[in-house]
């Protein structure tokens, strides 16, 4: 805005008009070579306004007015509407609007426009003042009324063409880390009142809940270890529509630093040279979850006079139980020879801790091991011609699942009432059931050979 653009004092009668000039002679009449422009802005001047309020009171706007008292007769529009500009903003500042059209139109260089009918303006009756009766009091309580029933309807219209909003409070960022023993995490934040809410993770069924009536709502959802990613989204049931965007959570359970567990083997001993095969195999383990014991051939023992064939198969890993303070007990099966037993603890995380022990079986006499499977059974024993205590003369019934393990110098035999039942383990080799029926049976056993029926 140029500096004749500034607001001037308004005239007495505080409008546009004619009535807004400053008491003093009519506008002068220009002199020759006069340019319209500036006598667009002298003319302004005097009737003390500026171009703020000349926009408002003619209603044409400002950047025309500009380009009127610059003479940038260019920057208006074409045509009828650049005279009728010029003719209505002469008329505005009491300037003879036919004369006015004139010189714009030489300084066009256009011939002169034919003079318009000039009708006068009827005088105005003094205006009354404001009057405040019944009927103008109805009326406007009547319109306020209609106004704040539109400005309603709109405001629903508007809340119900809007997406719901969605924040999430907690966790307040949305990568966190939280303890290594969390479980659980309790979801925070707010919608729209009774908007429902969906929350998603990888692998979990979907959680819906419904916010309140504030719009606040809270779930709890499962932790596990590493990073558990959620996705939250929510929507306005009443209409359907959905959040712009769902917010995405990730929180962070750290793994526990697991310490391998620790094991100790009291039995046997490292280096343990023993006369059967029955090998008791004890220790204890911490931070352990389970505990195997396993065992494989490595050659032949002192003074053994040879390698058997075939070549005894290794024991695959058998489980131990373990006790509640951590102690185990079992015992393997071994042939004549040199072993390697091997017990391994293994605790979270696979993480595992092996010890191992040689043995060496040298079998003195004849050590058999009696197991009774499918149903129970009668047996009587005797070791080197003497009735087993274990069983007595008049034998004993033994359920299925139990074991008994004899030892003599010489010769074991049984008596079964049920051949089929009744597996048998010479000096470490398993020869299997007794028989293939049901029928009762007697057997002689010796070192180095197979159950041979007797009597």
């Amino acid at each position: 805005m140029t500096t004749r653009e500034h607001a001037r004092p308004l005239g007495p009668a505080g409008r546009g008009g004619e009535g807004d000039r400053p008491p003093g002679p009519e506008p002068r009449t220009p002199p020759p070579g006069e340019r319209l422009a500036d006598r667009l802005v002298a003319a302004r001047e005097a009737k003390g306004v500026d171009l703020l309020r000349a926009e408002r009171e003619t209603k044409i706007r400002r950047q025309y007015l500009a380009a009127m008292e610059r003479g940038s007769w260019s920057e208006l529009p074409a045509g009828v509407y650049a005279r009728g500009f010029l003719r209505n903003y002469a008329i505005y500042l009491g300037l003879p609007a036919d004369e006015i059209l004139a010189a714009w139109s030489r300084e066009l260089g256009e011939a002169p426009p034919v003079p318009a009918i000039v009708v006068p303006r009827p005088l105005e009756a003094p205006r009354r003042g404001f009057v405040l009766g019944p009927g103008l009091a109805v009326a406007g309580l009547v319109t306020l009324a209609a106004l704040a029933i539109v400005a309603y309807i709109g405001f629903q219209l508007l809340r119900f063409s809007e997406p719901p909003p969605l924040a999430v409070t907690d966790p307040a960022v949305a990568v966190t880390e939280v303890a290594e023993d969390t479980k659980t995490y309790t979801l925070r934040g707010t919608t729209i009142a009774d908007g429902e809410v969906t929350i998603r993770a990888p692998g979990q069924a979907d959680i819906r809940i419904l916010a309140a009536g504030d719009g606040t709502w809270r779930t709890a959802v499962d932790l596990r270890r590493g990073e558990n990613h959620f996705v939250v989204s929510a929507a306005d049931p009443r209409t359907g529509k959905e959040a712009l965007e769902p917010v995405e959570i990730v929180i962070t359970v750290p793994y526990a630093q697991v310490a391998a567990p620790t094991l100790e083997v009291s039995s046997p001993e490292n280096g343990l040279s023993v006369e059967n095969g029955a090998i008791p195999v004890r220790g204890s383990a911490t931070d352990a979850t389970a505990v195997t014991v396993a065992a494989s051939y490595v050659g032949v023992a002192p003074g053994q006079a040879a390698a058997p064939s075939p070549v005894p198969s290794p024991i695959p890993p058998t489980a131990v139980e373990l006790a509640a303070d951590g102690t185990f007990s079992t015992a393997v099966d071994l042939t004549e020879g040199r072993w390697s037993i091997t017990v391994t603890a293994t605790g979270d995380q696979g993480k595992s801790t092996t010890l191992t022990r040689a043995v060496t079986v040298v079998y003195q006499g004849i050590s058999v091991v009696l197991e009774i499977r499918q149903e129970r059974t009668w047996i009587k024993v005797w070791v080197d011609g003497v009735v087993s205590p274990d069983t007595g003369a008049g034998g004993i019934v033994l359920s299925a699942g139990k074991t008994l393990t004899f030892r003599g110098a010489k010769t074991i035999e049984i008596r079964t009432g049920k051949m089929s039942t009744t597996f048998v383990t010479i000096n470490g080799t398993s020869f299997g059931a007794l028989g293939t029926t049901a029928n009762p049976g007697t057997f002689r056993l010796e070192p180095g050979k197979a159950p041979a029926p007797g009597g």
